[in-house]
């Protein structure tokens, strides 16, 4: 998730699992171990510009990274903040380790794919229950947060954490009814998914994309679940299939590796755009759910050399104009 959600969520574990006497020093310690794992993003290449999405949610994010993670923390806090610090280093690690724990099990509930079980498995995993960015998710958790710090009141995280755990369960509901109106709505098309995909938009749980394959066809549409349910129909588009749409691509190239380590980034969710000659689009994200509009892609060139690599492309789409169409979904219009 985005970084406040996460920096607030690893507060309102500690917190909740403080003393009074030492809740707001959990919180910053956990506040603090929140926000390290992301610290992946550093990790990148001027000339490779895949490497990043390789690094990011990998082992920083691994659940058997966390003791490590925790101590790392732990460990900067009292290096950094020592001048200040009054807590025990054990209750410091402690503390640094519940906050770094939140993070990859935050970002596993988005969809966009962490690597939990790294190194024993590299499969991007998504539970695809909450957008990365959700006000009514965040905002009452750092409202709580914050209190919980100002009245130092270890019952005040313990309010924060029930409220992720209820909102996740919610989100996990929802999930399931956007995930039967998808199936719902293939049938009434006469179609038999070999696979439904569904997914929250930005910044809510009430409307979802969702993608389901019939015949190497993505089917993509939005539905507004659980409150007053509403189907927002959307497009389709074929699989990428690289043999048929790049038949000039070398197998042996980088190119085509790249192209290859984009659709495992994806989770298999990738097309050729059908606006843009020679680019790979990431099926799963667009501003407005139920379009195939790439919040990010990848070009690959004819011209290009054997170890030359893919162009990265993530601004695609400007969602400002397309603000008050997506209020109306939320809304039910």
């Amino acid at each position: 998730m985005d970084p406040i959600s996460q920096g607030i969520v690893g507060a309102a574990l500690p917190q909740a699992a403080s003393r009074k006497k030492s809740v707001v020093l959990a919180g910053v310690a956990g506040f603090g171990a929140g926000l390290l794992p992301d610290a992946d993003v550093f990790i990148r290449s001027s000339t490779d510009p895949l490497l990043a999405l390789e690094f990011h949610r990998q082992f920083t994010h691994s659940i058997f990274f966390i003791p490590f993670g925790g101590l790392i923390a732990a460990a900067i806090v009292h290096l950094v903040l020592r001048r200040w610090w009054r807590l025990p280093f054990r209750l410091t690690l402690l503390y640094c380790t519940l906050g770094y724990a939140t993070h990859g099990l935050l970002d596993f509930a988005t969809s966009y794919g962490t690597m939990l079980f790294w190194p024993f498995s590299d499969l991007r995993l998504s539970a695809s229950i909450i957008s990365i960015i959700d006000p009514l998710f965040t905002v009452p958790i750092a409202v709580l947060v914050g209190s919980a710090m100002a009245w130092k009141s270890p019952k005040l995280g313990r309010l924060a954490v029930a409220w992720a755990v209820f909102y996740l369960s919610l989100g996990t509901l929802q999930h399931f009814n956007a995930r039967e109106m998808a199936a719902n709505l293939a049938a009434s098309r006469g179609h038999a998914p070999e696979d439904i995909a569904v997914k929250p938009s930005i910044g809510n749980i009430l409307v979802w994309k969702t993608i389901y394959t019939v015949d190497d066809r993505y089917y993509v549409d939005a539905v507004r679940a659980g409150i007053a349910p509403r189907i927002y129909p959307g497009t389709s588009i074929a699989k990428l299939d690289t043999r048929r749409d790049f038949p000039w691509l070398d197998p042996e190239s980088q190119q085509y590796r790249d192209v290859n380590r984009f659709a495992w980034f994806s989770q298999g969710y990738v097309a050729l755009d059908p606006t843009v000659p020679n680019t790979v689009i990431d099926v799963r994200y667009s501003f407005l759910p139920n379009t195939v509009d790439p919040l990010w892609s990848i070009e690959v060139s004819p011209a290009a050399g054997p170890d030359d690599h893919v162009r990265w492309d993530g601004e695609r789409e400007d969602g400002r104009p397309r603000i008050g169409e997506m209020w109306r979904m939320i809304v039910g219009g």
